[in-house]
């Protein structure tokens, strides 16, 4: 089980009793404010832990969807634009405004963990948005992919998710050019 530190204090009902668990070793520091039953648990369990409030998406979709083979190097999350920076090497932060936020969230099962993430749909169209943003290798990459199998998408999902999009014509023309 993972917990934050208001959630050992909830558990263990004392710092006292956090510290005695900490000494009996039922209990394991992962680093600051984040504690668990076991010593090892998967970094992606931590990451969703410590934010609680971001969801996964960019590279690290594209990686867990298998449309790219390239095993990114930090955690790409989004989070509001209000949220606060993270000052987390492991993390890769992408500010969106809050009607966009949610649009195309969905969990999905990585390294046995829940995980807030974007649905292949939403994905699509973060990367028509960001396509002069990416390399355009990786672009090219997952492009490829999204044609291979543009049969499977929901196009009712991806119609709906563009209407909430700003500049969704563009975003629309560069999809009908590229994908379909």
């Amino acid at each position: 089980m993972l917990m934050n530190y208001a959630e050992c204090e909830q558990h263990f009902q004392s710092p006292y009793q956090i510290n005695a668990a900490l000494k009996r070793k039922e209990l394991f520091k992962l680093e600051r404010g984040i504690y668990a039953t076991q010593k090892i648990v998967p970094e992606i369990a931590v990451i969703i832990k410590k934010y609680p409030n971001a969801i996964l998406t960019m590279e690290s979709a594209y990686y867990h969807y298998g449309l790219t083979d390239d095993i990114p190097e930090r955690y790409a999350l989004a989070t509001d634009t209000d949220h606060a920076k993270i000052r987390d090497a492991r993390v890769h932060q992408y500010f969106l405004p809050s009607h966009i936020l949610h649009v195309g969230e969905t969990t999905a099962k990585i390294d046995g963990v829940s995980v807030p993430i974007y649905d292949k749909e939403r994905m699509l169209i973060e990367l028509a948005r960001n396509k002069t943003k990416l390399p355009y290798d990786f672009y090219k990459e997952v492009l490829r992919r999204y044609r291979a199998h543009a049969e499977e998408l929901d196009i009712t999902n991806l119609q709906e998710y563009l209407m909430r999009f700003p500049r969704a014509g563009k975003i629309r023309e560069i999809l009908e050019q590229e994908v379909f």
